[in-house]
């Protein structure tokens, strides 16, 4: 999907490493590397006995609620965070949605599927790309923000989107990213004092679970009975079920809490490996807070082809409103992944 501004909404980085990028190394995708672990597949492995039943989300809405400290009436179990902009897009009577760009491009995408004319607020790379709350026009009824922001890494403070909330106002934050962030500071998951707040969670970024489709909605109970009626019958698989009633109990908890810390870990080792390239005009956005970090480049592009060539598949930024074709995301790997890719970079960056 192009708009009139030229960006491809829909494009998003497992293209890099469909078809023909099956065999590079990929830095494109923000997937946790060496996942889903083995406890967890074996117990997806589990639930398959069950198929022959509808689903039933119950226990895995129940589970997810106790993980934030909710009732459950403010937990809506999806088919991954893509389809909560779906039906959000569709279920919610807005007149002027505002999408926080640079972020994710579902949203928009799914708000300019379902009829809406979408306003689009572009923060600034001078600014580190951070959020200005005064730059959301008072009259958006219906505002989109990612924390932290895919792709730019940026976290921005609670605060300041809290501070967003208006009467007759619903303020998406997308915290796809947020439990690889170590101890999900800025985390608004769980508020109850914030108006019209809905945050929704992904649970195939930390876990590797993106073919499996599994995420949910907090919010409101009116909220969440609108986003239900816009779903089909049995939405959420009974592999999924299980994955999420498993991702979010205390032993995975505190796994993917030990996780955020390594990744901060092998992003510094990354981030102190790119600042060689400085000479180069290479310029990282940030401070990065994500599990993967935005460059600008002169000539990215011809760089991201050296790189495939070379074995590596990083993802294009000139798909993301605000973004062009200098920028390019990467995601954080470990540091002999690191290390090698830099090898790379370094070898594609030569005249």
């Amino acid at each position: 999907m192009r708009t009139e501004s030229g960006h491809d909404l829909r494009h998003h980085g497992d293209a890099e490493v469909r078809d023909d990028g099956g065999s590079l190394v990929d830095l494109a995708v923000n997937v946790r590397a060496d996942t889903p672990p083995v406890w967890l597949r074996e117990h997806i492995a589990a639930s398959l006995g069950g198929l022959a039943a509808y689903p039933d989300g119950r226990a895995a809405r129940a589970a997810v609620a106790a993980r934030h400290g909710l009732p459950v009436e403010r937990v809506l179990l999806t088919a991954g965070a893509a389809e909560a902009f779906v039906l959000l897009a569709r279920a919610l009577k807005v007149r002027r949605p505002v999408v926080v760009h640079p972020q994710f491009t579902e949203p928009e995408a799914a708000l300019r599927d379902a009829g809406h004319a979408v306003g689009r607020v572009l923060l600034r790379e001078e600014d580190g790309f951070r959020l200005d709350p005064a730059a959301v026009p008072e009259d958006a009824d219906l505002v989109v923000i990612g924390n932290p922001t895919n792709p730019t890494s940026v976290l921005h403070p609670a605060d300041a989107i809290a501070s967003l909330a208006r009467p007759g106002r619903v303020l998406v934050v997308d915290e796809a990213f947020m439990d690889a962030v170590p101890g999900e500071s800025e985390a608004l998951a769980g508020r109850v004092d914030v108006p019209g707040l809905v945050v929704l969670r992904s649970l195939t970024k930390t876990w590797g679970l993106a073919g499996l489709r599994i995420g949910y909605v907090l919010a409101a109970p009116e909220t969440i009975e609108d986003l239900q009626r816009a779903q089909p019958l049995w939405p959420v698989s009974t592999p999924a079920l299980a994955a999420a009633e498993a991702c979010v109990g205390p032993r995975a908890v505190a796994e993917a809490a030990h996780a955020a810390h390594r990744i901060a870990a092998d992003r510094a080792h990354l981030l102190a490996g790119l600042a060689r390239f400085a000479p180069a005009g290479l310029r990282v956005a940030g401070p990065a807070q994500g599990p993967f970090v935005l460059l600008r480049l002169p000539g990215a592009s011809a760089v991201r082809r050296r790189l495939r060539d070379l074995g590596y598949a990083v993802r294009r930024g000139d798909t993301f409103p605000g973004l062009d074709e200098e920028w390019l995301r990467l995601a954080v790997r470990d540091r002999r992944t690191t290390d090698a890719f830099l090898r790379a970079l370094e070898q594609a960056l030569r005249p």
